[in-house]
């Protein structure tokens, strides 16, 4: 009886140690048909020491958001007109739907609150007069001179930048029509009368 058993534990052990080689060498012969990951691909990051140096070149977004049209920004100021008539608070100036390139300086004059401009807005045909502060849409009226309006003008990037800069517009010179109308009637010249009709004499 001994025997056998001795047998039968030794056929096991046979067993075991011929099946664990066997996986041993399987999983040697699937580690063997791998294919080799390169040097460059394992260093995640790094850099190859055999490559040339490239600095990093860091790309900036140097586009500029573009303002709506002027009939998307005029809808935008009578939603905003509306609403403050609504809440019974002052309505936004027309100004704030203009861009300072769509104005022209036409005049420049004192008041009792200080200097005042007149403007075209070039895009609708329509005239306003200004003061320093006035709002636009891309910037802000900062003073106004005796010959030319300094605005403070905001840009803003695609990646949120905003950067603010100084315009100065001068006062538009009279184009040569109105040179010649205001040379040929002089602003203090007297009034003429109107000739008197003769009168027949008596015979």
């Amino acid at each position: 009886m001994n025997y056998e058993r001795i047998i039968r534990l030794s056929l096991a052990l046979v067993i075991a140690a011929t099946t664990i080689t066997a996986s041993a060498v399987l999983v040697s012969a699937q580690e063997a048909t791998k294919p080799e990951v390169p040097a460059k691909q394992a260093r995640k990051g790094g850099r190859d020491p055999f490559k040339k140096y490239q600095p990093v070149v860091k790309t900036t977004k140097t586009t500029k958001l573009e303002a709506p049209p002027i009939q998307v920004r005029i809808e935008r100021y009578r939603a905003q007109k509306l609403a403050a008539a609504a809440a019974h608070v002052p309505p936004p100036k027309p100004t704030t739907a203009l861009l300072i390139s769509e104005m022209q300086v036409t005049g420049i004059f004192r008041t009792p609150r200080g200097w005042a401009a007149m403007i075209e807005a070039t895009p609708i045909k329509l005239s306003y007069v200004i003061y320093p502060g006035e709002t636009f849409f891309d910037g802000q009226l900062v003073a106004i001179e005796e010959g030319s309006l300094t605005f403070r003008r905001e840009v803003v990037w695609l990646d949120g930048r905003r950067e603010k800069s100084t315009e100065v517009k001068q006062l538009r010179k009279p184009s040569p029509v109105e040179d010649m109308t205001a040379k040929a009637v002089p602003a203090n010249a007297p009034a003429t009368e109107a000739p008197k009709p003769a009168v027949p004499e008596k015979q």
